[in-house]
């Protein structure tokens, strides 16, 4: 899985421009495209915008757990906490999407806490697939949006985000989709996703740069399933509990980092995510039968 995709990345991924088109202070970032000539595949990754789109192409959309086919015109809404893929499976691809930053929306935002909306909330569905009248009213909110960016009108942002709370508004009166498939491995992508997240964690290259996934739970919550499913996915692959094989790599991090850096213990300590160096040494002892300092002097 890659990292999550910034907005930089993502301006930086598609050779477009824009990336400052907001300069106003506070405000946060807005903009909207074409789909034409988008990219006919996305990485499985997180995001660190919100990003609503409408498909006009078909194609599948992946998630750790479950997949759905596109074969007629749908909205996807995404968010920074769900991870997710798109496939396209033929070259026609049209439509538009809008990504924008959570300061964007709370600017006035009377929809509460975008994150507990029906649209994006986690466990929510974030398909809805759009008959062709519904096709024609969202597709002129997106065209509305493009003349708007373009425009010199002072307040553009505020009808920005006017247009913005319009197609939010005019999903929530739709159906979802229910048409979402489990894989038939759905364990084998479960543990695979995870192995490879926990992997990018490391290494760890200074004590600033802490670890920031620590618990079974952490690393559930960032792929989006429930942390019991990820227990058992990750038991039936690798034969080993998620814990274990948490413990497993940090364990070999810090044998690296003892063995190859000056760093002192505490340095370590707080790289790998514990609080006290104490804790650090207790848990490293636990794992290995010697403390980190023992590790080292055997080292000279």
């Amino acid at each position: 899985m890659e990292s999550i995709e910034t907005i930089r990345g993502f301006y930086e991924r598609n050779g477009k421009e824009g990336f400052s088109c907001i300069k106003t202070p506070g405000i946060g970032h807005f903009n909207v495209f074409s789909r034409e000539n988008c990219s006919s595949v996305t990485p499985y990754s997180r995001r660190d915008y919100y990003k609503i789109s409408l498909i006009i192409g078909k194609g599948k959309l992946h998630y750790a757990d479950k997949w759905i086919y596109v074969d007629k015109p749908a909205l996807l809404f995404s968010n920074p906490v769900v991870p997710y893929s798109w496939e396209a499976e033929e070259e026609d691809q049209r439509g538009w999407f809008c990504l924008f930053t959570d300061q964007f929306l709370q600017n006035g935002n009377r929809l509460g806490n975008i994150q507990e909306s029906p649209l994006f909330k986690i466990g929510g569905t974030p398909v809805f697939f759009v008959d062709e009248q519904q096709q024609q009213s969202v597709s002129e909110i997106f065209m509305k949006m493009m003349t708007e960016i373009q425009s010199d009108y002072l307040h553009k942002y505020d009808m920005l985000r006017a247009y913005l709370h319009l197609l939010i508004h005019e999903t929530m009166k739709m159906q979802p989709a229910e048409s979402f498939e489990p894989y038939q491995n759905a364990s084998q992508r479960v543990a695979s996703l995870f192995m490879e997240l926990l992997e990018r964690q490391f290494p760890i290259d200074s004590p600033e740069a802490y670890l920031k996934l620590k618990t079974p739970t952490d690393y559930a919550e960032s792929l989006s399933i429930h942390v019991n499913s990820l227990n058992r996915s990750v038991k039936e692959i690798t034969g080993k509990t998620t814990t274990q094989q948490i413990t497993a790599r940090i364990i070999r991090e810090a044998n690296a980092l003892l063995k190859h850096t000056d760093w002192n213990v505490s340095e370590i300590a707080y790289g790998l995510g514990f609080e006290e160096p104490a804790y650090f040494t207790n848990y490293f002892k636990k794992q290995t039968g010697y403390t980190p300092n023992a590790l080292r002097s055997n080292l000279v």
